[in-house]
């Protein structure tokens, strides 16, 4: 499980003095945890990809704010804090990759057209499950729908 993964590298970040890493894990692993209280159960793998990838978001969100207010030092901070959480999400598919399985299920759901795109992206997202970033994956989508029209 990832808290077990997570209380291994706390402990290991512990002993190395890694301060940045340690407050990191120490957020995602509280990050998992409210969550899991709140669901009252375990978390599946997919949520709990879901939560990193939800804090990787607020590490962007933050890296751009910092930028715009000339803080480089703080949004340095937060591209380590990223890459650190990266480390805990499963290998992303290529875009390669997406694009086949978009043009499979475009063709066997016989769609062409951007009124379409919900449908087709839930496919797409379904089959992908975590191993891609949705706007990569919105950004194929679409490309290939509009592409199809012609």
């Amino acid at each position: 499980m990832l808290t077990d993964r997570l209380q291994q590298q706390i402990q290991v970040a512990m002993k190395g003095g890694d301060n940045l890493r340690l407050s990191t894990l120490r957020l995602l692993y509280s990050a998992l945890h409210n969550e899991q209280i709140a669901k009252m159960r375990e978390l599946s793998s997919e949520e709990e990809i879901s939560i990193i990838r939800r804090q990787l978001k607020q590490r962007q969100e933050a890296i751009e704010a910092y930028e715009k207010g000339g803080r480089a030092e703080l949004a340095e901070k937060e591209r380590v804090e990223s890459k650190i959480l990266q480390e805990f999400l499963p290998a992303e598919m290529s875009a390669e990759e997406i694009e086949q399985i978009a043009e499979q299920i475009i063709a066997d759901l016989g769609t062409g057209g951007a009124s379409d795109f919900g449908k087709v992206m839930g496919a797409v997202m379904g089959k992908v499950k975590g191993q891609a970033d949705g706007s990569t994956v919105s950004r194929i989508v679409r490309e290939k729908l509009l592409s199809s029209r012609t």
